[in-house]
């Protein structure tokens, strides 16, 4: 068996990223899915949201293959932050299935293009707009596994829910009464830290 290809390690990379995000959703009520968690208000739709804007840029007008559902979006909606946040007129559906057909769209043209093929950002500078799908694929899988912890941090603040994926917390073996202790001891340690 050979070993798979440097883009095939990539796209894996990004393919679990989505996952650990999408999976933070589940389980989660409307008001919690939506509600600003964070004084930035993060919150678990609108990270998904985001995504699927950016992924669907990066992989679709950067090479040529825009995809027409969110063409043009940051011209159309040009209200701050207007990616990280769901309106209460769209539904949770709508934005999982707009980030599910922004993934088939890159993944589309992850397959059909070469590592090397170039491709175009327009809103980066002028000395590195000129990118590879090699740059994209780096880029987005680094930004979607960003934003999974993101949304990592912020599902634990609705419930207490951690973890990469539904069957691995990746929390090195302690149980949520062990957390709670570990937890008081590092305040006391910064505390002390923090009198001397």
């Amino acid at each position: 068996m050979s070993a798979p290809g440097p883009k095939d390690v990539l796209h894996r990379y990004l393919t679990e990223g989505r996952e650990a995000v999408l999976w933070k959703l589940e389980g989660v009520g409307e008001y919690d899915a939506r509600r600003p968690l964070t004084p930035t208000c993060t919150n678990l739709l609108g990270l998904v949201k985001h995504l699927a804007i950016v992924e669907s840029g990066y992989f679709g007008e950067v090479f040529d293959r825009p995809f027409a559902e969110t063409a043009d979006w940051f011209t159309g909606h040009p209200e701050p932050d207007a990616d990280l946040w769901a309106t209460a007129e769209e539904s949770r559906e709508e934005i999982v299935g707009l980030y599910r057909r922004a993934i088939e769209h890159s993944d589309e043209t992850i397959r059909e293009l070469d590592l090397d093929a170039p491709g175009r950002v327009p809103h980066w500078p002028a000395e590195r707009a000129e990118v590879t799908l090699h740059q994209i694929l780096v880029h987005m899988a680094t930004e979607t596994h960003r934003h999974a912890g993101h949304a990592d941090v912020a599902r634990e603040l609705v419930d207490g829910t951690v973890g990469l994926r539904r069957d691995n917390d990746n929390m090195a073996g302690l149980a949520a009464a062990q957390r709670l202790g570990h937890r008081e001891r590092l305040e006391r340690v910064a505390r002390r830290a923090a009198s001397d």
